[in-house]
C-alpha cells in the first residue's frame, strides 16, 4: 500500500538521513500524494547532497510543475538542461511548464531543442506538439503530429501514459480513459502522478477518472 510505502522510506531515512536518491524518491512519493511543500523540502534537501546530480535537478522542476509553481519549474528545468542538454524528459516538462504559463512560443521552441538533440523522432517531444498544438487550438495540425506518432507506434513502444496525455489535450475524453487503462494494466511508470498532474485536470470530475483513482488507492 502508499502508506507502507511512505513507511519504508521513513524507516531508510532513518538508517541513512543523507541519500540522496532515497530522498528523491520520497519527495516524487510526497508530491505523487499531493504533498507538495513537503515534496519540495525533501527534494531541496537531495539537491544539497548532490547538486550536480541531473536526475534530482529534473525532478525538482518536476516537482515544482506538479505544485503548479511553473516559475520555478521552469528556471529548475532550464538549470537541469545547461547541464545535459540532450536530456529529454526536462525538454518535454520544461515545455509543459511554459504551457501551464500560456507561453507557447517558448513551449514550442524548447520542444524544437529537444528534437534538434534528438534526431527528430523522439516519442515523447512528438506528445508535446500535439498537446501544445491542442491547447492553442490548432487541430488539424495536432491531428496531423498524432497520425505521425500513430504510425511511429508500429516501430517504437508509445507510453500509455503519454497516449492518454494527448487524448485529454484534444478532448477525446473516451479515449483518453482507454489509454489510462492501458496504463494501469502496463503499469505505466507515470501513472502514479495522475492525481496531481495538471494534464489531466479536464477529467477530474468524472467518474471514471474518480475509480481509477479509487482502484489505486490514491482516493
Amino acid at each position: 500500500t502508499w502508506a507502507d510505502a511512505e513507511r519504508g522510506f521513513e524507516r531508510a531515512l532513518e538508517l541513512d538521513p543523507n541519500d540522496a536518491y532515497t530522498l528523491l524518491n520520497y519527495s516524487l512519493y510526497l508530491s505523487n500524494m499531493g504533498k507538495h511543500d513537503e515534496a519540495i523540502a525533501e527534494a531541496k534537501r537531495a539537491l544539497e547532497l548532490d547538486p550536480l546530480s541531473i536526475d534530482i535537478n529534473a525532478c525538482l522542476g518536476w516537482i515544482f510543475y506538479i505544485a503548479r509553481h511553473y516559475d520555478r519549474a521552469i528556471e529548475q528545468y532550464q538549470t537541469a538542461l545547461e547541464m545535459s542538454p540532450d536530456f529529454i524528459p526536462a525538454s518535454y516538462n520544461l515545455a509543459m511548464s511554459y504551457a501551464g504559463k500560456d507561453m507557447y512560443s517558448e513551449a514550442f521552441a524548447e520542444v524544437q531543442k529537444g528534437i534538434e538533440h534528438s534526431g527528430g523522432e523522439h516519442p515523447l517531444l512528438k506528445s508535446a506538439l500535439v498537446i501544445l498544438y491542442s491547447l492553442m487550438g490548432r487541430r488539424d495540425e495536432a491531428m496531423k503530429v498524432l497520425q505521425n506518432i500513430i504510425e511511429l507506434s508500429e516501430q517504437k513502444y508509445i507510453d500509455p501514459y503519454n497516449m492518454a496525455s494527448i487524448y485529454t489535450s484534444l478532448g477525446k475524453k473516451d479515449q483518453a480513459f482507454e489509454w489510462l487503462e492501458k496504463a494501469y494494466e502496463e503499469r505505466s511508470a507515470g501513472l502514479p502522478q495522475i492525481k496531481v498532474e495538471p494534464m489531466f485536470d479536464s477529467l477530474r470530475s468524472d467518474p471514471r477518472f474518480i475509480a481509477m483513482l479509487k482502484k489505486m488507492n490514491l482516493e
